[in-house]
């Protein structure tokens, strides 16, 4: 019943954060690699066990180019899971890890996946923050990452 509820509750939040998203924002259509220079990087645990990491990587190209990807690590690498990235440009310049209002968003990658999600980029995020969210799936609850805001 527990885990039936934690799902109803990601799902839902899910769909919101989508939804808003999407109303709030466009879709980008960048070309865009897990390359460049880190901009950011964090790391979700599951029973002090690192499980998965979100990295942001910034190139100059188009404006600015932010991408980002969700990689599996420890004893969830190489072992296929539900994982998702996205990330967002913000309308903000400045505020590190506070909320993003978004002006842009990637498409969100979410698959069954055994090594990441990603690459998912924005562009023209030059003197502009940006955020990420990332989320893996092991065993019955998902371990999400929000970045906030980044890069600004």
């Amino acid at each position: 019943m527990h885990f039936l509820r934690r799902v109803m509750v990601f799902l839902a939040s899910l769909i919101t954060l989508t939804g808003a998203t999407v109303l709030l924002a466009s879709p980008a259509q960048a070309a865009t690699s897990c390359s460049g220079t880190i901009t950011y990087s964090d790391t979700v645990s599951r029973s002090g066990s690192v499980i998965g990491e979100l990295v942001i990587y910034y190139n100059t190209s188009n404006g600015g180019t932010n991408s980002a990807c969700f990689y599996h690590r420890g004893v969830s690498y190489g072992v296929a899971a539900p994982t998702s990235i996205q990330i967002l440009r913000c309308s903000q310049t400045s505020g590190i890890g506070q909320v993003c209002t978004p002006t842009q968003n990637s498409v969100p990658d979410r698959g069954n996946y055994a090594y990441y999600a990603g690459p998912v980029g924005v562009t023209g995020t030059a003197n502009y923050c940006v955020s990420a969210v990332g989320q893996i799936w092991w065993g019955d609850r998902g371990y999400p990452i929000d970045t906030g805001r980044r890069g600004c």
